[in-house]
């Protein structure tokens, strides 16, 4: 029955899929969580760092999920412990492919709650219920309508809680999901991608145009904005401070951004209790944690590493060409990311707040989408309209990409189980909602969310992209790989690129994963200190937080029941005792 529902399931034209691949990629941290690391890490130097992520990382594993997802789809399968099977008679590789069904499924429960945020965020910025003077009232909003400030108060279904847009984006994702992927995954994003592509050029207008919004701040305008996340050298007001022995510390007190700010800080530094820094890309680029971000990037705005490119291309025909496809839908999500998220948010706030008020309120994804940006359009004229169509934009990508969360776990069940898609689609939903509603629950101070996105949404993408990339560099082997690619492509990938998917990106994936865990788990400072991070004393500390481990158990829990449905397929054990890999 799987083969079957291969054959009827399946992609309308190239440029469907081209969009549901883009769609997956163009989620919310385009617009939220790019523009927050080029402002925090020195737009210029985190564009190096970035771009040799995007290279060495981006492009090589992308090609290779294209690659290895149209061959082992000719074999009829369609989930990544089939495909993985598909590479090698060994069967830790399909265990190991068990990973391309927990991290879309782990990441669908908390990100369809981020896609609720989205929806009610619109509903309410258009009713004009998001006017906040202050970033503190901001927050309260936040807190109050995601039910951050207390477990249980998510499930509220008032117009300013959360509840009710979980509900019908919840139902959303799974009737389009049921409909399949030509009538559904397809369909949508052929309408949504456009939609949304408009959606931010009409906001970029009007953030470009918006100059300076308050003369009596002619410091705070969208020029100093764009410097304020692009300018390649990064300049510093410091001041001394003292400490009991009396060794003065030069602290950060701000940013300093254009000839105004600039002009000011030169007169504080004429005492001695100010100085003024400038600090060059090259020591910028000296910063591992930049490296880090930047690489985190690439892997969550991409989508590598999660299984879904490796699923959407097995429907693909045989002689589809995946080269020019990959580069289409990796081009895509770069101009939405750099071109408009980069020109959106960060310049806007900057401009109505100024750097050192958006220093204040925070530059991390949730800070600066639904701390910040509530406050710039509720001080933007039209700001109510333009600030519907920003959180409007907000949802449709983040529906484009859950969608693409889905298939993984729905191909496996149709593979794995022989079911059909109602009975795969009823099954993945019952095991989504009850994940989501442990999200949603323990909610105070977003903990279920936080951890499952540290240890999924991070840990296992890293683990999952090293694995694939050795798999088709070493086991299926780069040449072979290549030739693949090459079917029915329109252009060829430059030959370096054999030896940097052979060699540098397997190494590059290592090493910014020992980084990460010296860093983000070991806790590891520039000074040599070491101090666990919370992710790991929430588990093994003096006092362990309960939600952080029933999250842990949540994975485990789903991790399990995903090896044990793959340890008992049939079909994976009898595609080599007919021989297998058949090199057509």
């Amino acid at each position: 029955m799987a083969s079957s529902i291969h054959k009827k399931d399946g992609w309308n034209s190239r440029m469907g899929v081209i969009l549901a691949v883009a769609g997956s990629a163009v989620g919310i941290g385009n617009f939220l969580r790019f523009p927050g690391n080029a402002a925090q890490y020195g737009g210029g130097a985190f564009m190096i760092a970035y771009i040799t992520a995007f290279l060495l990382i981006g492009l090589p594993i992308c090609w290779a999920e294209w690659a290895m997802g149209r061959r082992a789809g000719r074999e009829g399968f369609n989930s990544c412990p089939g495909m993985f099977n598909v590479f090698s008679r060994h069967s830790l590789p399909k265990y190991v492919g068990v990973l391309g069904l927990v991290i879309p499924v782990i990441i669908y429960m908390y990100y369809v709650y981020i896609e609720a945020w989205c929806l009610g965020y619109a509903v309410n910025t258009l009713t004009g219920r998001l006017h906040f003077p202050t970033v503190a009232d901001a927050g309260a909003f936040f807190s109050s309508f995601t039910g951050a400030s207390e477990n249980g108060s998510a499930l509220g279904f008032k117009v300013d809680q959360v509840g009710v847009y979980l509900i019908a984006v919840f139902f959303l994702n799974f009737l389009l999901i049921y409909r399949g992927l030509s009538k559904g995954i397809e369909w949508f994003c052929r309408y949504a991608m456009p939609t949304l592509l408009v959606l931010a050029f009409v906001i970029l207008i009007r953030v470009l145009t918006l100059g300076v919004p308050h003369a009596e701040h002619p410091q705070n305008s969208v020029l100093n904005g764009l410097g304020f996340m692009w300018n390649p050298t990064k300049v510093y007001l410091e001041e001394a401070v003292p400490d009991d022995t009396g060794l003065i510390t030069w602290v950060r007190v701000s940013e300093v951004v254009g000839p105004r700010l600039r002009k000011d800080a030169d007169a504080m530094a004429q005492s001695e209790r100010y100085r003024v820094t400038e600090v060059s890309v090259w020591k910028q680029l000296r910063n591992p944690q930049m490296w880090l971000a930047a690489s985190g990037q690439i892997f969550f705005s991409l989508s590598i590493g999660f299984g879904i490119i490796l699923t959407y291309a097995s429907y693909l025909k045989r002689d589809d060409d995946v080269v020019l496809s990959g580069l289409t839908a990796t081009s895509a999500n770069e101009f939405c990311e750099v071109a408009l998220g980069g020109l959106i948010t960060v310049p806007a706030a900057v401009a109505f707040l100024g750097v050192a008020g958006l220093a204040g309120a925070g530059m991390s994804t949730f800070a600066l989408g639904f701390h910040v940006l509530p406050m710039v359009f509720s001080e933007m004229i039209g700001g109510q309209f333009f600030g519907f169509l920003f959180f409007f934009l907000l949802f449709l990508a983040a529906v484009t990409s859950s969608l693409s969360m889905l298939q993984p776990g729905i191909a496996f069940l149709e593979e794995g189980l022989a079911l059909n898609r109602r009975q795969s689609v009823a099954i993945l939903g019952m095991i989504t909602a009850m994940g989501t509603l442990f999200v949603i629950y323990f909610s105070e101070g977003l903990k279920a969310l936080d951890t499952l996105d540290f240890w999924v949404g991070t840990f296992m993408i890293f683990v999952m992209a090293t694995f694939q990339i050795i798999l088709f560099g070493w086991v299926w082997g780069v040449d072979r790989g290549l030739v693949e690619a090459h079917r029915g492509a329109s252009m060829s990938i430059p030959r370096v690129f054999g030896p940097i998917m052979k060699y540098v990106t397997p190494l590059f994936l290592i090493g910014v994963f020992v980084l990460f865990i010296v860093f983000n788990v070991l806790g590891v400072n520039f000074d040599g200190e070491s101090s666990l991070s919370s992710y790991v004393t929430d588990l093994i500390g003096e006092h362990p937080d309960r939600v952080a481990w029933m999250s842990v158990s949540l994975i485990l829990l789903v991790g399990v029941f995903f090896v044990l449905m793959v340890s008992g397929v049939d079909k994976y054990r009898d595609f080599h005792r007919k021989g297998g890999r058949r090199q057509s």
